[in-house]
């Protein structure tokens, strides 16, 4: 049984416990804004009315379509003191990737950055989206800056162009709304979040997450974490993916820590955070260490603040040689790897025990988690040291995929969630995760899935087949690389070396205008025909095993 620190309640009553315990105390640092637990409360409670005077209540979906600001959390908690749904959008998609989420969804409202407004009106799937609100997120920066700023944030005495008359201005919205009177009727098992995630196969599906879970899987981070209301928590990982929500917005409210936000990652404003805002606890993906080691004034901040360094090995692992490399940077604090977890279940299943920190491996289950190795085939329990499927279960139902019954039977196994991921543990219960069991390609922190990436080529007027795979990348830890048949005429053209005509080149660059970046193929290899089964299904292993390019092929990187 979890002792939840301010009882069994949602989270949002959690930030609404905070705005009346310590009111005047920062809930939130902006590059030197500082946000009070009372301001927060006030702001989310202002969106919740403005989502009920348009008619959005509870079990309604608002999609949030932001990079990291003050307005996801205000968005994100007024949605939830409504009783309506939270369902993140990652903000590189583009319109096609967006269309599939809010369509399924049926949304009621999005929340978008204004950056990213030409993506939304652009989306098919606005004949359905009611009401969709604009995010200045420059608009609460303060006038004197603490750190610097991304150059796409505009300053709030820069001129800004109106808005589209078709959206709502966020902060008028805020400002125009009146008193909120909270509902009493939300129950722990309703659906809070709607984390689109891959399952284990096909297009990203909505992953259901209730109030409880988020709760269940936040407090058991918190005490193994051992953040408390003392700590300064730096938050430059995306808020929209799962992570970077738990470390950057759950865990604070929470705890009723005080979180400093950036809009992203930037080596030299983590340094300038740190130092000015007193950072005790950061969580980040472990390539960020090197990057901020290597700035050219780095030994001239004061890090002595910073306690503990939580972080994810993507690209660049997280190696007890990296880590004891950023402990002597950053003044003695303790370094290791979070842990192990998926969109499905609000992450963190496994966590690594700060005073047990074992090298090369992930952790051991949360409080409450069970956990099991399989054999891929059989299904049989294996013994430690010996790899196979990690199946888990939690004291939390597993709610599902909105509108996927077969894929939620398929995730599940006697009460066990199937995860598609391969792992081993050791005598002492340590997980390591070795990979995954299917296709989808891990791109830093990403999941590609090889049918949507395939999906999009298809519309490319020269492409008629298309497979994708991932190979292994020093970087990027995979990297997409596409199969592609091209139709007789572009083909042809190909054949003919007319070399100034660079049809891969060609691909890649549209790709850039119509996928997420991380999904780009870094590569294109052309192909005659690609190898498929007899009921005509791409057999992706065999492209995999092949490798690089054919000698026939050529290839761009």
């Amino acid at each position: 049984m979890i002792a939840y620190r301010h009882g069994h309640r949602p989270l949002h009553e959690y930030l609404r416990l905070h705005a009346r315990r310590t009111p005047d105390k920062a809930a939130v640092v902006w590059y030197g804004r500082r946000i009070s637990w009372a301001e927060l409360d006030d702001l989310s409670d202002r969106f919740a009315q403005s989502l009920r005077d348009r008619g959005i209540g509870q079990g309604d979906v608002v999609a949030l379509f932001l990079h990291n600001c003050p307005q996801y959390l205000i968005a994100h908690f007024g949605v939830q003191k409504l009783g309506a749904i939270v369902s993140p959008c990652n903000p590189d998609a583009r319109a096609y990737e967006l269309e599939h989420q809010l369509s399924e969804l049926d949304a009621s409202a999005i929340v978008a950055g204004e950056e990213l407004l030409k993506v939304v009106l652009g989306s098919h799937a606005m004949r359905t989206v009611a009401h969709v609100y604009a995010v200045r997120s420059g608009a609460m920066l303060p006038a004197t800056l603490a750190m610097d700023v991304p150059a796409c944030l505009r300053l709030p005495h820069e001129g800004a162009p109106p808005l589209p008359a078709c959206t709502i201005d966020f902060a008028d919205a805020l400002a125009a709304a009146g008193p909120f009177e909270p509902i009493d009727t939300i129950a722990m098992d309703d659906v809070a979040l709607m984390a689109y995630t891959s399952g284990s196969t096909g297009l990203p599906k909505g992953a259901m997450i209730s109030y409880e879970c988020a709760l269940y899987k936040t407090a058991v981070s918190a005490d193994s974490f051992g953040v408390g209301a003392d700590d300064v928590v730096l938050a430059d990982v995306a808020l929209h993916h799962i992570s970077g929500m738990m470390t950057g917005l759950a865990l604070p409210v929470y705890a009723g820590a005080t979180v400093v936000l950036l809009n992203r990652f930037d080596a030299t404003a983590v340094l300038q955070a740190i130092e000015a805002c007193k950072v005790t606890w950061w969580y980040t993906m472990a390539p960020s260490l090197p990057s901020v080691m290597a700035c050219d004034d780095a030994a001239s901040y004061d890090l002595s603040t910073l306690r503990t360094t939580v972080g994810t090995s993507f690209g660049v692992p997280l190696s007890q040689a990296l880590a004891a490399r950023w402990s002597r940077f950053a003044n003695g604090c303790l370094v290791y790897e979070a842990g192990y977890g998926l969109s499905e279940t609000h992450t963190c299943d496994t966590l690594m025990p700060p005073n047990a920190i074992k090298w090369g491996t992930n952790g051991k289950p949360a409080p409450g988690v069970e956990l099991r190795i399989v054999d891929l085939e059989t299904g049989r329990d294996l013994p430690p040291g010996q790899r196979g499927e990690i199946l888990l279960r939690s004291p939390i139902r597993y709610k599902g995929y909105w509108l996927q019954r077969e894929a939620t039977e398929a995730m599940l196994k006697d009460g066990w969630l199937r995860t598609g991921d391969v792992g081993v543990v050791d005598e002492e219960g340590y997980l390591t995760f070795l990979g995954r069991t299917k296709e989808m390609i891990k791109v830093w922190s990403y999941s590609v899935f090889p049918e949507e990436v395939e999906a999009i080529l298809g519309l490319h007027p020269d492409v008629r087949q298309a497979a994708v795979v991932g190979l292994p990348d020093p970087d990027r830890g995979e990297a997409v690389q596409a199969y592609v048949v091209l139709k007789d005429e572009a083909a042809a053209r190909v054949r003919a070396g007319q070399t100034k005509d660079r049809a891969d080149q060609k691909i890649i660059e549209w790709c850039l205008q119509h996928m997420s970046h991380y999904k780009v193929p870094r590569r294109v290899i052309f192909r005659s025909g690609l190898p498929s089964s007899e009921n005509g299904k791409v057999l992706r292993r065999m492209l995999r095993e092949a490798g690089g390019p054919s000698p026939s092929s050529f290839a761009i990187n």
